[in-house]
């Protein structure tokens, strides 16, 4: 019960903030297009590194990177929305911490509503790309959006559980969006790319490659799926362990 009520008080202060809702919506038209209208249309063969098999296909430029910023701008935008929700919250949470709560049910709460905007955002943008991409299999690249958002989002919610300061939790998400989703996975730039080792091992990698997978090929996904799983999980067990240290009364 007081689950539901503090998520329907989070999903409340997120309709009271337009200018996120706002933002949601117009940030992955903005990417999209911007790629749509410069993106030269150039045929390249890349690998599926993830699959088990040497496995090369055959995509144009444009296509790899309209999918590429898809995943790119879902990883983005449900970190910084996580982040918010540790953050904004802050006091009003240990007000209820006082009143009874106890600090896993309001980390639950943050989840479940974190959960219910990756289900949006990565519906919204996988129908938005299929209007710019032919996906050759649309459920699962959504799933692969919904994908990078948890392992992203979970990510935020450790960073807005460790650091107070907004400025400070902003820079973190970008520095690590920036460089891992927004670089280091581009499928043109692995295949060149000396240690790619460290690539494996980035949030991004598992999530990205299961969208590149369902959007381009008839391949399984399912490694990189539940790879992807067990690394946002990792991150939700951090957020989860430094919200209790944070917000538990000390006697």
């Amino acid at each position: 019960m007081r689950i539901t009520t503090a998520l329907t008080m989070v999903l409340r202060m997120l309709l009271r903030r337009r200018i996120i809702l706002i933002a949601l919506l117009v940030i992955p038209v903005v990417f999209l297009t911007v790629v749509e209208l410069t993106a030269p249309t150039r045929v390249i063969p890349f690998r599926l590194a993830s699959l088990d098999i040497r496995v090369f296909i055959r995509e144009s430029l444009k296509e790899i990177a309209l999918v590429f910023f898809a995943v790119t701008s879902t990883g983005f935008l449900v970190s910084l929305l996580a982040l918010n929700l540790v953050q904004i919250e802050n006091d009003v949470n240990r007000r209820l911490i006082i009143c009874g709560y106890h600090p896993f049910e309001l980390l639950i709460s943050n989840l479940l509503a974190l959960l219910l905007m990756i289900l949006t955002i990565g519906v919204y943008i996988g129908l938005l790309i299929s209007a710019f991409v032919s996906v050759r299999h649309l459920p699962m690249f959504i799933f692969g959006l919904m994908l990078i958002g948890f392992v992203y989002g979970c990510y935020g919610l450790a960073i807005g559980s460790l650091i107070k300061g907004k400025l400070e939790g902003v820079f973190f998400i970008v520095m690590l969006a920036n460089i891992d989703s927004g670089w280091l996975q581009n499928p043109m730039y692995y295949a060149e790319a000396h240690n790619n080792v460290i690539i494996r091992y980035l949030p991004a990698y598992f999530p990205s490659q299961s969208a590149i997978i369902a959007a381009f090929s008839d391949y399984s996904g399912a490694n990189a799926r539940f790879c992807s799983i067990l690394y946002g999980t990792g991150f939700l067990i951090l957020a989860l362990l430094i919200f209790y240290n944070k917000m538990r009364i000390k006697k």
